[in-house]
């Protein structure tokens, strides 16, 4: 596995900013769509959605999420 160096959150300064993907509409790749510290009582996130960038939004576990049906 390679290693990676992420750059280190500037809010904590304890946790790292790790990368989060996702996928369009119609179904293309969006890389690095979201940088999310590593340190779960940080919470600092920056997220792009539909060309806005927005700063520490909630962050839910996604344990109650339902997939949608395709």
């Amino acid at each position: 596995m390679e290693s990676t160096d992420f750059p280190n959150c500037n809010k904590c300064t304890t946790g790292a900013l790790v990368p989060l993907s996702d996928f369009g509409s119609q179904g293309a790749p969006i890389h690095y769509k979201a940088w999310v510290c590593t340190n779960p009582d940080c919470g600092f996130n920056i997220k792009i959605r539909n060309g806005d960038v927005y700063l520490n939004e909630p962050i839910n576990d996604g344990a109650m999420h339902m997939p949608r049906v395709r």
